[in-house]
């Protein structure tokens, strides 16, 4: 199963996003879904009641079985995977490559900042290229979305706090982000930070740690990696954020980058992010998230 917020009409909708990438709205399945008055508007709505994923799974199987035409549509607009995050969490220099490539020592615990959530964008929406920089960086990660409240969980039971995984694109600011100890300005502008193209469930994905991750820029792969190269697994992330911070459903979680990133090449062979650019992220399981770099 995979779940998109979509624009449908002016308003948002939640849709199933098939195999051929076409869109099923969860209202088509409402002859399956016994009870419903209303399916839900947003992967917010449906994050916060994370019992009818399996309802929903039951209901397309149904539908399915029965050799059911249910109406798709081929051309969707989409919005962020995760609408409104309570918290954009991400984390620095977790992966060891990426570390190396950049001349940074391997951290002893985590490396924390954030993100605004109105910086987060779709996948398919055009960043605008800001003013104020001229090093311009990608970063592919995955992303978690959180879908219970999370306080002091052990290591062994972080992953069951874990409603799905999404692809994400940190996008940087490299000369912004230097410019103080403090990353924040060089990584929170507008649509700097794309989401989606949809949600996969945590059931489907049994290691977040064995999975590969990568980035295309103009069809050229530039990141070719694996998320078993992170410093801190996924389920260390999430305890260790939980003894901080309160994380509740929807947050979302950026758990760093491979290496690959332009700032991690010699300084000659830096060639910076311009408009016209196109991004794919691509995280196995997770579909590819691809934006344009505008004006």
């Amino acid at each position: 199963m995979r779940f998109a917020n979509i624009e449908r009409h002016g308003t948002s909708a939640v849709a199933l996003i098939t195999e051929e990438g076409r869109a099923v709205l969860l209202s088509a399945l409402a002859p399956w879904l016994e009870g419903w008055t209303f399916p839900p508007a947003s992967t917010d709505e449906l994050i916060a009641a994370p019992q009818k994923v399996k309802e929903i799974t039951e209901a397309w199987q149904r539908a399915a079985a029965e050799g059911a035409e249910l109406v798709t549509e081929d051309e969707v607009t989409f919005l962020p995977a995760v609408l409104n995050p309570g918290k954009l969490i991400c984390i620095g220099l977790n992966y060891k490559r990426h570390a190396e490539e950049t001349g940074m020592p391997l951290p002893e615990k985590p490396v924390v900042f954030g993100k605004f959530a109105d910086s987060l964008t779709a996948h398919g929406s055009v960043v605008p290229y800001p003013k104020a920089t001229r090093r311009l960086d990608y970063e592919a990660e995955l992303a978690i979305v959180i879908g219970r409240t999370a306080v002091n969980v052990t290591e062994e039971e972080a992953l069951d706090y874990v409603f799905g995984y999404c692809c994400a694109n940190d996008l940087s600011a490299r000369d912004l982000q230097g410019q103080s100890s403090q990353w924040l300005l060089g990584k929170t502008g507008e649509g700097f930070a794309p989401l989606g193209p949809f949600i996969v469930p945590a059931g489907e994905i049994p290691d977040p740690n064995a999975l590969k991750i990568g980035t295309r820029v103009n069809g050229i792969i530039v990141q070719d990696s694996h998320t078993s190269d992170m410093i801190f697994s996924c389920r260390e992330l999430i305890s260790f954020l939980s003894q901080h911070m309160k994380l509740r459903p929807g947050d979302v979680i950026l758990t760093g980058t491979p290496e690959g990133v332009i700032l991690g090449k010699p300084k000659e062979e830096r060639v910076w992010l311009k408009p016209g650019d196109e991004m794919t992220i691509f995280v196995e399981g997770l579909g590819e998230l691809t934006n344009v770099i505008g004006d």
